[in-house]
């Protein structure tokens, strides 16, 4: 007795349960991200301090949205508010340096970490990856007291191990808390990196390697000319990451610093805004939310733009 065959179309079961699917993630997308989005846009070019106003000066109020379009001139009002311009610059310097410093400590990780064998691969993999597992917030009030208490008094005071002056207190000077919040993210960030680089360097064909050797090229051969273009995949992920990251750090300048001392990031320059003004001045925090969020879109593209045309060329 011979059973009968089932037939099963893939296709046809897949287009059917497509929408179904679908709908739900794009309803809460829309309602969560594209809906505010679009508000926050429109308010922008408002003068909205919680309510409509047609003259904020008077408090004269709007008697809908739409009479209480200023224009451009909350736009305006962002860029001649020397906060936000400083704000902007610290960004940019604290990106720059946390950039450079977290692709190197995590693709340092990620090499030490491949050239280990057994049991130690994966703990060394755990032990690298908890500091990511952390809050930021809380992790900004630890290094806070690491950089208040730990290294201006008991390792670099003027009874500590060493005496440094340039490395106390980190977080009262804006130069020091830059550096101080790029080894406060590259130690909590790097493990996670490290993943990304270990996955494409595992991805490499070991036939490369075996070549090279066999040809007598010198480690740094290898990894000039095979590792870094057969690995650009995953600078693409590192890259893009850490830049939006970077620009995008609010707990921990919130933590270590609370922006004193001149060292307010972007998004907590949007967030001090409305705390700043009287009546609160949203219109012009979301005007500087835009500009946020352009400046890192263009950022973020141009970068993925130029990595992905490496990645053709590797």
């Amino acid at each position: 007795m011979t059973l009968p065959v089932l037939s099963f179309d893939r296709k046809s079961v897949y287009q059917r349960w497509f929408w179904p699917f679908l709908i739900p993630a794009l309803v809460l997308f829309i309602s969560v991200i594209v809906v505010p989005f679009a508000v926050g846009l429109f308010n922008s070019f408002a003068a909205w301090r919680g309510s409509y106003y047609i003259d904020p000066l008077i408090k004269s109020r709007a008697g809908s949205p739409f009479s209480a379009i200023v224009g451009l001139a909350n736009y305006k009002a962002a860029f001649s508010d020397p906060r936000f311009v400083s704000a902007l610059w610290y960004t940019v310097r604290y990106t720059l340096v946390a950039v450079c410093m977290i692709n190197l400590i995590s693709l340092s990780l990620a090499l030490l970490v491949n050239r280990a064998a057994g049991l130690l691969t994966g703990f060394l993999r755990t032990i690298f990856l908890m500091p990511n597992m952390l809050g930021a917030l809380a992790l900004g009030f630890i290094f806070q007291f690491i950089f208040q208490i730990i290294f201006t008094d008991l390792i670099f005071g003027p009874e500590g191990l060493v005496h440094v002056e340039a490395l106390r207190y980190m977080t009262q000077d804006s130069t020091k808390a830059l550096f101080a919040l790029v080894l406060l993210t590259t130690w909590q960030s790097a493990g996670y990196m490290m993943l990304i680089y270990i996955a494409g360097l595992n991805a490499i064909p070991k036939e490369y390697y075996e070549a090279a050797s066999i040809d007598g090229a010198s480690p740094f051969c290898t990894f000039r000319k095979i590792t870094v273009p057969l690995l650009m995949p995953s600078f693409t992920i590192v890259f893009f990451l850490t830049l939006s990251n970077s620009f995008k750090l609010l707990d921990q300048n919130v933590a270590l610093t609370d922006g004193n001392f001149d060292t307010r990031m972007l998004a907590y320059q949007i967030l001090r805004t409305v705390r700043d003004s009287n009546p609160p001045d949203y219109g012009k925090a979301q005007a500087q939310a835009a500009i946020f969020f352009v400046i890192v879109a263009i950022i973020s593209l141009t970068q993925v733009y130029f990595t992905k045309k490496k990645e053709i060329e590797a």
